[in-house]
């Protein structure tokens, strides 16, 4: 009998001494595994290549797990009706995703915790295709992951190997062992998962959610439903004992960048899609015995991607990658998803990426980070050009399939561009408070943003506890002036207030405030003209 801690994986391979002509397509084997409290919980096997299929599991629930195969073919006594026991022990160690488990949806619906309640804050970063040999294994793959976990990230949104911005069977996506497919659709290549294998495991040990994305939307049609099916069930397989997120799709509703429907046709073929998509997110749900919470990628509402919201534990926005001219967009499309119902924790996903069009620096990205998290977003994912599809310096990403290249730095200077630090440094501060308790409050703040002016002041907080406000540099003017107020302050209570620098981490002292006055604590003249969060929490 195997003996794992509790959220770590054991593994089993099952050698069938029977031989099939094609064992990936022939034959299918699941597992239940029945736990102490007698729960059962059903995962599927993956084909590991030749005559072999391997199962993977993990669980909190401490004492004697048993389980019992089962196969498609009944007849087959080394892969149906074999049974075995694992005994999952205690963890005593403080890994975040070990000690408190996988992650689901918050009971308020609007963020993430783990398994045994902690809050989970989504600091995500975008390695489209950190799957591929562009980005080398293991030392270039862990020197990323390294940068990553020391800012604070904690999710990696990463394709399964059917990558955007490229055509199937692009040599750019290919691992050390080739293609994750045969080029007829055929078959899954079990080696290019073995390769994927250990980056995934390496993210979980580092302490980064996987949030993997099934393919880019337009493989549906490149490679049919079933085979997307069948896809999604290996990935299943492999990762889902792991603490990670189902991501169905990158884009889903986004036509392949050479063929677009006839004129006219377009909405029809994305009703068609949304049921599509809707068939193969209720596949995943019923697959997955681990039950991992589930998002999709969309081209700007994730909820709209689907048929049936219901089915998705996230809802995930693109919100374009204009610089300035997607500020605004960006907050108003988190509004209008978190009132959305049925209710979802609701992040951006994609936009501005650092650096792109030449543009976007370490301003927008501070940005888009305050102003959605004041707003109620459940986390943040940032990207970098020059990393989502890792450039080399050798050899350059080159040409979108619609012929022109994103351009943008080698993967390593990338990964270096100063707003991934500033996020986390954000990202710092707003968890030593009680973040999740946190409302949007823009009225705590005068004057603030509305939905005719974002680019303005933000303000958020937990009542009588504290008060945090965004003021990018353009509001700055206010404060200078003596005409900008903090209103959210309860009457009588002590704050102990202070500036932070969004660039540096640093903080200035502003003393003790008392809540009360009517017309609130007049904002201070900032040491610089730039962005600045001002805190006032209570002593």
């Amino acid at each position: 009998m195997q003996h794992i801690a509790q959220n770590h994986i054991a593994e089993w391979r099952f050698t069938s001494s029977r031989s099939y002509a094609d064992p990936f397509n022939e034959i299918e084997v699941d597992v239940t595994f029945t736990g102490p409290d007698g729960q059962a919980r059903t995962v599927p096997a993956y084909w590991a290549g030749e005559q072999t299929w391997g199962v993977r599991y993990s669980s909190p629930v401490v004492g004697v797990h048993r389980f019992r195969t089962a196969c498609s073919d009944a007849s087959n006594p080394d892969l149906h009706g074999v049974e075995g026991a694992v005994e999952v022990t205690a963890y005593a160690g403080s890994h975040p995703l070990f000690s408190h488990g996988p992650l689901q949806m918050a009971p308020d619906r609007r963020h993430l915790q783990h398994q045994d309640g902690a809050p989970f804050f989504w600091l995500g970063d975008t390695w489209w295709m950190g799957l591929c040999n562009r980005l080398h294994w293991p030392d270039e793959f862990r020197e990323l992951a390294a940068d990553r976990v020391a800012k604070g990230f904690t999710v990696v949104q990463i394709v399964a190997g059917l990558y955007p911005d490229m055509p199937a069977f692009d040599p750019r996506g290919a691992n050390e062992a080739g293609f994750p497919w045969e080029p007829d659709w055929s078959r899954i290549n079990p080696a290019y998962f073995d390769a994927a294998d250990v980056r995934i495991a390496y993210l979980v040990r580092a302490g980064i959610a996987p949030c993997i994305v099934g393919c880019w939307g337009y493989y549906l049609d490149f490679a049919g439903d079933e085979v997307i099916r069948k896809h999604w069930r290996n990935i299943v397989a492999r990762w889902g004992a792991y603490p990670v997120i189902w991501c169905v799709a990158g884009e889903a509703l986004m036509f392949y960048y050479l063929k677009h429907p006839p004129a006219g046709q377009e909405e029809a073929k994305r009703a068609e899609l949304r049921g599509r998509w809707q068939a193969i997110a209720e596949y995943i749900r019923g697959l997955d015995g681990h039950k991992n919470p589930i998002t999709i990628h969309p081209t700007q509402l994730g909820h709209d991607q689907v048929a049936d919201p219901s089915v998705l534990d996230v809802d995930m926005l693109q919100t374009g990658h204009g610089g300035y001219a997607s500020l605004a967009d960006t907050v108003n499309l988190l509004h209008k998803a978190l009132a959305h119902e049925p209710k979802l924790p609701v992040l951006v996903g994609e936009v501005n990426y650092e650096g792109i069009l030449e543009s976007s620096r370490e301003e927008i990205q501070r940005f888009v980070f305050w102003s959605c998290l004041l707003s109620g977003a459940a986390g943040h994912t940032y990207g970098a050009n020059g990393l989502w599809q890792l450039n080399r310096r050798e050899q350059p990403y080159g040409a979108s399939p619609h012929g022109t290249a994103w351009g943008g730095p080698s993967w390593d200077d990338a990964y270096r561009l100063p707003g991934s630090g500033q996020l986390g440094l954000a990202k710092r501060l707003l968890t030593r408070y009680d973040w999740p308790r946190f409302e949007a409050h823009p009225e705590w703040l005068d004057p603030h943003q509305t939905p005719d002016n974002r680019i303005a002041a933000y303000a958020a907080g937990i009542p009588g506890e504290v008060v945090i406000a965004f003021l990018p540099a353009n509001a700055i003017w206010a404060a200078w002036s003596g005409r900008m107020f903090v209103k959210g302050l309860a009457a009588g209570r002590p704050y102990r207030a202070f500036f932070f620098d969004p660039k540096t981490g640093n903080e200035h002292p502003l003393g003790e405030v008392t809540g009360g006055v009517e017309a609130g604590y007049p904002v201070p003249k900032p040491p610089v003209f730039q962005d600045w969060v001002i805190v006032l929490e209570a002593a």
